[in-house]
């Protein structure tokens, strides 16, 4: 049972070093440990840019992290007005130090003039760069589909993409919280 402690503590420390002179609760031998140390907490930034649709992506995050006993109380979730807003909101939220990991939700649509490969350049560039400057993991979730157009088919189609998206993403969270 000793040699399994140390394991959860180095965990901690990577992903938390500002918590290391709190103190740590032991479970006694008759009571499984907890399968996430200390106080793990995840973000998910959702652009309101077709907010319907994306956040699909977020609760399908959060379920699935629920059905691995990360309860959803870990999981913080804020919104931005749109998907070229959320590596800035993640940098923020990485600095804090207070996340293992960062997950933005979007859906860049091509308006018709080009302008959408730019936005989801600028956004897969800034998640990147957010999470190679910052050393926590930032995943992504922004979609830019060929083809979106306005209609029930394509909305609902997006919408169940986005679920699945949001499950994997939860699984991509989970393989690197237990390193």
């Amino acid at each position: 049972m000793a040699a399994a402690r140390p394991c959860a503590l180095i965990l901690v420390s990577n992903l938390f070093e500002d918590t290391m002179n709190q103190s740590v609760q032991t479970a006694s031998p008759s009571t499984p440990a907890p399968p996430w140390p200390g106080e793990i907490r995840v973000a998910v930034i959702c652009a309101q840019w077709h907010a319907d649709i994306v956040n699909h992506a977020r609760e399908a995050f959060i379920d699935e992290l629920a059905r691995h006993e990360l309860p959803p109380a870990r999981v913080e979730c804020f919104e931005v007005p749109g998907s070229f807003e959320i590596p800035l909101k993640a940098q923020q939220l990485a600095k804090s130090g207070r996340y293992a990991a960062i997950v933005g939700c979007g859906l860049v649509v091509d308006g018709g003039i080009y302008r959408h490969e730019f936005v989801a350049s600028a956004v897969i560039d800034g998640l990147m760069r957010v999470m190679l400057d910052s050393g926590v993991p930032v995943l992504s979730v922004v979609l830019t589909p060929h083809r979106f157009h306005e209609h029930d088919e394509h909305r609902r189609f997006f919408g169940e993409h986005f679920v699945k998206k949001g499950k994997e993403a939860a699984e991509a969270v989970l393989k690197l919280l237990k390193g």
